[in-house]
């Protein structure tokens, strides 16, 4: 199937490695530029040169870097039409586990990026007639994961804001989405001490491949996904059990 992605400009939060890299190759392979962001410029640089991206070091998580990121993106491109709102998830806990410093960081992690990144992506997109917008949340937000408190309260956050977003945004020819990961071969597995026991929850009965998310994200950015607004995508093996 040909997405129409070719020519199209992508700005990929945390790419430089799991599920924000492997999209951004999804993206890089089906025609479109993109640039890629992450705290880590080491390991970014490594993977822009890979994969042939712009290359665009930033904390998102602090205020005003989002929009410098997208502000030098479309400096670079002249424009930009696709937004993939990625970024690090916040630590494991429980609600003993975090102070007031916690919240915040995570806060700052998990929506302030996301809100700030679409603020200062829109109006380009508006511009152009057409856009994609996708935030990639968790499973966390229809259903809480044990010791993910963080995550459990701020993934539905994000949900809400883009689902809200998507019906105003609407008539400017901008999509917003949300995608869901579950549990998946990535280095967050290892940090949350994924094992046997999670995986036999799963209907499919293993992780996914970081591969497998990459393309349902592709697909809910691309002109192929031109009538799928305010959705909210479980790439999970079947872990969620509400119909909705």
């Amino acid at each position: 199937m040909n997405l129409g992605l070719e020519g199209r400009i992508a700005l990929v939060g945390g790419a430089s490695r799991g599920l924000g890299r492997a999209v951004a190759e999804e993206l890089a392979v089906e025609g479109a530029s993109v640039a890629v962001c992450a705290r880590e410029s080491e390991s970014l640089r490594a993977t822009a040169d890979e994969l042939g991206a712009l290359a665009l070091p930033g904390d998102l998580s602090i205020e005003g870097e989002p929009r410098r990121v997208v502000d030098a993106c479309v400096e670079h491109f002249g424009r930009l039409d696709i937004l993939v709102a990625n970024g690090g998830g916040p630590p494991p806990g429980g609600f003993e586990s975090f102070g007031a410093d916690d919240w915040r960081r995570a806060t700052a992690l998990v929506l302030a990026s996301t809100v700030e990144l679409v603020t200062a992506a829109v109006p380009h997109m508006r511009r152009g007639g057409w856009g994609r917008i996708l935030c990639v949340t968790s499973i966390s937000a229809k259903r809480p994961v044990d010791n993910l408190l963080l995550s459990d309260a701020l993934r539905p956050a994000v949900a809400g804001f883009a689902h809200a977003l998507a019906r105003e945004v609407a008539k400017d020819g901008i999509t917003v989405n949300t995608i869901l990961p579950g549990y998946t071969r990535t280095g967050r597995m290892v940090e949350l001490g994924v094992g046997a026991e999670t995986v036999s929850e799963i209907p499919l009965g293993r992780l996914a491949e970081p591969r497998e998310f990459a393309a349902a994200a592709a697909f809910l950015v691309s002109e192929r996904a031109s009538y799928i607004t305010g959705a909210a995508l479980p790439v999970d093996g079947g872990w969620l059990r509400g119909m909705f």
